[in-house]
C-alpha cells in the first residue's frame, strides 16, 4: 500500500515562544526567512549603526588619555618648578642671584612659559580633527631655530665643511686621471718590475720560460703551462718548478705530448673586406673573426686540418687591418706565431697595394721610404715605390694604427683603397674576399 510523501511546509508550523509571549493564531503563517533588497538594506543599516558606535567609543577613549595628558603636564610643571626653586637657591648660595638662575631655566625648559600654559588650559573643544594638533605639538622636538631663539647663547652659522681635494670648487682641486693613463701606468710600472725580477743572475741564468720564448720553442704562457705540468727537460732532466732558471748554453726539450698539443693549434689566413674590425667589436661594427664559419672556408683549401665550430676559441688576430682596408689578416691559436707577427722585436715585411690621389714629387717619394714620424716618433725605412700611376706598393716592417693612410696625408696624397696582399712569406693569393683559409703546414711567415 503506497502513502503519499508530502513535504513540510512553514504554512502549517508553529513558532515556539517563550512565556507571556503570545502565539500567532491557528492556521496563520510563520515570518519568513529574511531575504530581499530590503532585508538587505535593514542589514546594511545596523552595520552601519555598530560602525559608528566603535568610532564614537574609541573618540571618547581619546579624549580621556587627552586628559591625562593634561593632568601629566601640570604634574611635570609643578615639578619643574620645584627643580627651579632648588636651582635658584643653589644659585644664591654660590654667589649668583636666583633670578638669573631661574631665567636661565626658563629658557632651557620654554615650557613654563604662559604662552604654553595657556595652550595646554584652552577650553576649545576636543574633536577627532583638532586633537592632534591640540595635545601631540606641545610635546614635539624642537627645532634648531625655536632653541637659538629661546637660548641666551649667541647664535652662529656651523663651519663649513672642508671641500675635496676632487671638488672643482676647491683651491687644491686634481683632476682625476683618465682610466687609460691609470691603466698605462700601471702597466709601465709592472713591466719595469718584471725587468727588474727577470734581469739576468751574476751568474748569466735567466728564467726557462723567458728562454723558451727567445729561442722560439713557446711562448712565455705556453712555456710556464708546459713546466707545470712537467713537459719541460733540461738536460735531460725534468723541470717543473715554475721561476727556475737556468744557464743559455744549457739544451731545452719538451715531451711529445707537448709538441702534439702545440702542432693542434690552427692558424687561418682571412681575405677581409671593407666594414669589419680587426679585434674585438666596436661602435656597432662586425669582428672579422665572426667569418670563421664553414660557409665561409675556400673551397680552394687543400689543408689536411678539418674544421669544427670549437676552433674558434682562442683563436686572436695576429695583428690588425682597419675598417677601411681589405686583404690578408691572420688569426692563430698558437704564440709562437703572435709573437713573429705583432712581439717586440718582430721584424716580418707586410706589403700593401695603395690607391691615392693627388700628386707626388720625387720629394715626398723619398720621404715615404724614409724621414717621417709619427706621434713624436721617427717611422722605420720602408720601400715605396709606384705600381702603375695611381696605385702605389707600400712595403713596411712596423704597424702603427692607420700608418699607411696617415704618411700619405703628410706628402699631400688621398688614400682611396688599401688592400694587403703579403705578411712575410705568406701571399694573399687567389683567395676570395671573405672567404678563409687554414695556414698549410709547410709555410711560413718567416
Amino acid at each position: 500500500m503506497n502513502k503519499k510523501l508530502t513535504r513540510p511546509t512553514l504554512t502549517t508550523a508553529r513558532v515556539a515562544k517563550p512565556d507571556g509571549v503570545s502565539s500567532p493564531p491557528t492556521g496563520e503563517r510563520a515570518p519568513r526567512l529574511a531575504s530581499g533588497p530590503r532585508a538587505r538594506a535593514a542589514i546594511d543599516s545596523a552595520a552601519r549603526l555598530k560602525r559608528e558606535k566603535v568610532r564614537n567609543e574609541a573618540l571618547t577613549k581619546a579624549v580621556t588619555n587627552a586628559d591625562l595628558i593634561k593632568t601629566e603636564s601640570s604634574v611635570e610643571d609643578s615639578s619643574q618648578k620645584r627643580f627651579a626653586g632648588r636651582r635658584s637657591t643653589r644659585g644664591s648660595v654660590g654667589g649668583a642671584g636666583g633670578d638669573s638662575s631661574q631665567t636661565w631655566h626658563q629658557s632651557r625648559h620654554p615650557t613654563n612659559t604662559s604662552a604654553n600654559q595657556s595652550t595646554h588650559q584652552s577650553s576649545t573643544p576636543v574633536t577627532e580633527t583638532n586633537f592632534r594638533d591640540k595635545y601631540q605639538k606641545t610635546y614635539a622636538k624642537p627645532t634648531s631655530a625655536k632653541r637659538s631663539a629661546t637660548t641666551d647663547k649667541p647664535t652662529s652659522a656651523p663651519p663649513p665643511k672642508p671641500r675635496s681635494a676632487r671638488s672643482p670648487n676647491s683651491k687644491d682641486f686634481r683632476p682625476a686621471l683618465p682610466r687609460a693613463v691609470v691603466a698605462s701606468l700601471a702597466a709601465t710600472n709592472e713591466s719595469e718590475a718584471t725587468k727588474d725580477r727577470q734581469a739576468p743572475h751574476e751568474d748569466g741564468s735567466v728564467r726557462l720560460s723567458k728562454l723558451m720564448s727567445l729561442q722560439g720553442i713557446a711562448s712565455r704562457r705556453e712555456a710556464d703551462a708546459w713546466i707545470a705540468k712537467g713537459w719541460v727537460k733540461v738536460d735531460g732532466k725534468v723541470i717543473s718548478e715554475l721561476g727556475s732558471r737556468i744557464l743559455p748554453t744549457q739544451k731545452i726539450t719538451i715531451e711529445r705530448v707537448a709538441e702534439l698539443e702545440q702542432q693542434s693549434r690552427i692558424t687561418i689566413l682571412l681575405n677581409k673586406p671593407v666594414g669589419y674590425v680587426s679585434g674585438q667589436a666596436e661602435d656597432g661594427h662586425v669582428p672579422a673573426s665572426t667569418l670563421f664559419v664553414g660557409e665561409n672556408q675556400w673551397s680552394d683549401d687543400d689543408s689536411a686540418t678539418e674544421y669544427f665550430p670549437m676552433q674558434a676559441k682562442g683563436l686572436a688576430p695576429a695583428g690588425r687591418l682597419d675598417i677601411d682596408s681589405i686583404g690578408l689578416i691572420v688569426f692563430t691559436q698558437d704564440g709562437r706565431i703572435a709573437k713573429q707577427l705583432i712581439g717586440e722585436y718582430s721584424d716580418v715585411e707586410k706589403e700593401y697595394l695603395v690607391r691615392v690621389a693627388g700628386s707626388l714629387a720625387n720629394a715626398d717619394l723619398q720621404l715615404l721610404n724614409h724621414g717621417l714620424s709619427l706621434d713624436g716618433e721617427a717611422l722605420r725605412p720602408a720601400r715605396v715605390d709606384w705600381q702603375n700611376e695611381d696605385q702605389l706598393r707600400f712595403v713596411l716592417r712596423e704597424g702603427k694604427k692607420r700608418q699607411i693612410r696617415r704618411m700619405c696625408e703628410l706628402v699631400g696624397l688621398t688614400v682611396l683603397g688599401l688592400k694587403r696582399v703579403r705578411i712575410g712569406k705568406v701571399m694573399l693569393g687567389n683567395l676570395p674576399l671573405g672567404k678563409w683559409r687554414y695556414l698549410g703546414a709547410d709555410e711560413s711567415f718567416v
